[in-house]
């Protein structure tokens, strides 16, 4: 394996965007290229993180509260960065993440409405300055990612919003992307597979 210093690489975006395709040709991307890595989600990646994702994707809890949906997904995150990634990225593996903090801002704060200031101090109360070295955030208008979900068959919690959701989520998203222009790639997935995978591969060929 290569001795490079740790990264931590984190993949966003709507539902159907793609992602599940795009975390497999990363994966593959890194062990041809020797590189050390882990890969995991949000929420969920620790034994506790992934019994409150079980909880968070039940759609028999539809009454879960904005504010309650939010703080589980910090608890989560803060048990997923101490027992998990922290001590990966210092070990010198990269980590490979289905989600992280921004997910937060895109479907709690754009999505349900939740004050940004409010959901800032949590952030920074939790998880301080902690950010991925880079995002890619897998773009897609969300009538076409939601067709790709319908197919898959059986929804969670989140695949059955409405549009209108998906609409303010993937606005979140741009915003976050655009305030950070440097850690965010914006990727455009609603073409072909091969066009999207081009367009990842020139960005992890940079970072090496």
């Amino acid at each position: 394996m290569r001795n490079l210093k740790g990264k931590f690489i984190t993949i966003e975006g709507v539902e159907g965007a793609g992602k599940s395709t795009a975390l497999a040709f990363i994966a593959e991307f890194l062990e041809k290229n020797e590189i050390n890595f882990i890969q995991t989600r949000e929420p969920g990646g620790t034994e506790i993180g992934e019994k409150i994702r079980s909880l968070l994707l039940d759609k028999n809890h539809s009454q879960i509260h904005p504010d309650a949906e939010l703080l589980l997904m910090f608890a989560a995150r803060v048990q997923h960065w101490h027992e998990l990634i922290k001590p990966e990225l210092a070990a010198g593996s990269w980590v490979l993440s289905d989600r992280f903090t921004d997910s937060s801002f895109a479907y709690q704060g754009a999505g349900r409405g939740i004050n940004l200031n409010r959901l800032k101090e949590l952030d920074s109360w939790s998880m301080g300055e902690i950010k991925p070295d880079k995002t890619l955030l897998l773009d897609i208008d969300p009538k076409l990612g939601m067709k790709r979900v319908k197919l898959r068959g059986a929804s969670d919690r989140f695949e059955s919003e409405k549009i209108e959701f998906f609409s303010r989520v993937r606005k979140g998203f741009l915003e976050l992307a655009a305030n950070e222009p440097g850690r965010f790639a914006i990727i455009d997935s609603a073409e072909t597979i091969s066009n999207t995978q081009s367009q990842i591969k020139k960005i992890l060929e940079a970072m090496l």
